[in-house]
């Protein structure tokens, strides 16, 4: 049941984001994936279950990770007037991927 229901959220913003895509202020998409869902989640997971400074620590993170977000969009609005939509995409991950590792690289070596 739990499954069905995670299920039916993903669909509903998925039915959301096509809707809004269609409308006039078709922009307001790009910003129904940023509802903190996931940040909802594991700040609570984290709150409930490690310290108060863990919790914190890992609001700072989330903080820096919007760092790989915006590489990503840079990527994909520079992309997209030189590539296929699916290759700029590919690109746009990649490049996501790249700097959420050097983040996180940089984040271990200075917090140890």
């Amino acid at each position: 049941m739990d499954l069905i229901l995670k299920a039916g959220l993903g669909a509903a913003v998925v039915l959301i984001l096509a809707a809004l895509a269609r409308t006039k202020n078709y922009y307001i998409a790009g910003l129904v994936p940023l509802f903190p869902t996931f940040a909802l989640i594991a700040h609570y997971i984290v709150g409930k279950g490690r310290s108060l400074d863990d919790l914190k620590t890992t609001i700072v993170f989330g903080m820096w990770s919007i760092i790989p977000y915006f590489i990503y969009l840079a990527t994909l609005y520079v992309m997209v007037d030189k590539m296929r939509l699916e290759a700029s995409l590919a690109v746009a991950a990649v490049a996501w991927l790249i700097a959420a590792t050097v983040l996180v690289s940089v984040w271990v070596r200075f917090q140890t």
